[in-house]
C-alpha cells in the first residue's frame, strides 16, 4: 500500500473516530422554548392611553386611571377610544344599555354606526340620561335612534354594550366623561355566546316590552366559557344577594374590595363570618360613601378587616369583589339594598385567575393610593 493510500485511510479512521466520540461528549442544547406569553391561552396587554387592558381568550378588561385633573383638555385617549373602536367596527347591531350618557367619543362612534346602517337601540334611565341636561342622548334621538326610558323612580343602572350579537361590554363605567377621566372604573368584555344572550334578553325585556325592576322575569344564567365558570345575574329580578352571600361564604384565604357603596347588611354579615374564621380582609371604599350612616365600613374595621379609604380626588366607582385570588364579583351592582330591590342592574361573577389577577392589580393601585380612616371615623365597641 502506497503512503497516499494509507494516509487516506489513516484520514477516515479518525473522522470517524471524532464524529463517534463528539456524539457522545459534546450534547446537543436544546432549541429554545417560546416564551410563555405568546401563547394562545396566555393574557396580552391591550393598549390604552390613559388606562390598563388585558385580553385572554375569549375575554377583555379594561380599568381607567383618573389623574385627579379638573381640567377638561386632559381628558384624551381614554378607554372610550377602546369602546369607540368597538363600536366602529360593528356591522349589523348595537343595543345600548345606559344609565348615563355625555362621552363625545362615544357618542360619535353611535351617531357614525347609525349613519352606516347599523341598527342601534338604546335604553335609558330616564333622570340620569334622558332629562339630564348634559347628555348627549337627544343626539342620538334626533338622529332617529329610538330610545326607550325606564319613567319610574327606580334606577335604570346598567351600563352595556351588546355589539353585533357576538360580544358585550359591562362593567361600572357609566358612558361619560366623569365616568372615564375622573372616577375609577372598570369594563369587562365577553366574546361568548351565552353571555351575549343573557344581556340581550335583558335589554330585550326593557326595550321592546318596558319590563324594569322586579316586574321583569328572573333570566340568571350560569354557564362554562372554554373552562370557565361564568354567572350573570340582574337585579332587581334575581336573588342577587343569596348568589353573592354564597360566593362570598366560599372563601377559603382572601376577600378584596373596591366599592363606591358599600351598605347592605346581609352581604356585610357574611364578610365579617369570613373574617372570623381567618380570611383577610382587605377593602377600599369611596370616600363620600365610606363612613355614610348604614357603611359597613366600620363594623367591619372593627372585626379585624383592613379598611380604607380611596385617595381619588372624584370617586372610586368600582363595584368588585375578589376572592381568593379566583373569582371577580363586578358589575354595575352597587353593594346596597336599592341595588337589590328596586333598580336594575347586572351583575357577572367569574372565576379565573387570571382575570382576578388583573382586578387585583387595579387593587393594588388603588390601595397605594388610599389612606387609613381618622379615628374619629371607626368607633368599635
Amino acid at each position: 500500500m502506497n503512503r497516499r493510500i494509507f494516509g487516506v485511510l489513516v484520514l477516515i479512521l479518525v473522522l470517524i473516530l471524532a464524529a463517534c466520540g463528539g456524539a457522545e461528549t459534546a450534547p446537543t442544547a436544546a432549541p429554545p422554548t417560546a416564551p410563555s406569553d405568546t401563547s394562545p391561552d396566555a393574557v396580552q396587554p391591550l393598549e390604552v392611553g390613559q388606562g390598563f387592558g388585558a385580553a385572554k381568550g375569549f375575554w377583555q378588561v379594561y380599568f381607567n386611571a383618573p389623574t385627579g385633573s379638573s381640567d377638561p383638555a386632559t381628558y384624551t385617549n381614554g378607554i372610550d377610544e377602546n369602546l369607540a373602536a368597538a363600536i366602529n367596527s360593528a356591522q349589523r347591531t348595537l343595543d345600548i344599555a345606559a344609565f348615563e350618557f355625555d362621552n363625545l367619543v362615544i357618542t360619535e362612534a353611535v351617531l357614525n354606526a347609525h349613519e352606516r346602517g347599523v341598527t342601534v337601540r338604546v335604553v335609558a334611565d330616564d333622570k340620569h340620561a334622558v332629562e339630564d341636561e348634559e347628555s348627549t342622548i337627544e343626539e342620538l334621538i334626533a338622529a332617529g335612534i329610538p330610545v326607550v326610558d325606564d319613567n319610574r323612580s327606580g334606577l335604570m343602572h346598567n351600563k352595556f354594550m351588546i355589539i353585533d350579537s357576538t360580544v358585550v361590554w359591562t362593567g361600572s363605567w357609566n358612558y361619560t366623561i366623569n365616568g372615564t377621566y375622573r372616577n375609577n372604573n372598570n369594563a369587562i368584555v365577553l366574546r361568548s355566546q351565552r353571555a351575549v344572550e343573557a344581556y340581550q334578553n335583558e335589554f330585550n325585556e326593557m326595550f321592546d316590552r318596558q319590563e324594569f325592576g322586579k316586574t321583569s322575569p328572573s333570566s340568571t344564567v350560569k354557564f362554562t366559557q372554554d373552562g370557565v365558570p361564568i354567572q350573570i345575574l340582574f337585579a332587581s329580578e334575581d336573588p342577587v344577594l343569596d348568589v353573592l352571600s354564597e360566593v362570598l361564604s366560599g372563601a377559603q384565604e382572601s376577600i378584596r374590595l373596591m366599592a363606591f357603596v358599600f351598605t347592605e347588611d346581609v352581604l356585610g354579615d357574611v364578610v365579617v363570618e369570613r373574617i372570623g374564621a381567618g380570611v383577610d380582609f382587605a377593602g377600599i371604599w369611596d370616600s363620600r360613601q365610606a363612613t355614610t350612616r348604614f357603611s359597613e365600613m366600620e363594623r367591619i374595621a372593627c372585626s379585624g378587616g383592613d379598611v380604607r379609604i380611596d385617595g381619588n380626588p372624584f370617586v372610586l366607582h368600582h363595584k368588585v369583589f375578589i376572592i381568593d385570588e379566583q373569582t371577580v364579583i363586578t358589575g354595575s351592582f352597587n353593594f346596597s339594598g336599592n341595588a337589590a330591590d328596586t333598580n336594575d342592574e347586572n351583575i357577572v361573577i367569574i372565576t379565573d385567575p387570571d382575570i382576578a389577577a388583573q382586578y387585583l392589580a387595579e387593587f393594588e393601585r388603588r390601595w397605594a393610593e388610599a389612606r387609613q380612616p381618622d379615628a374619629e371615623d371607626i368607633t368599635c365597641e
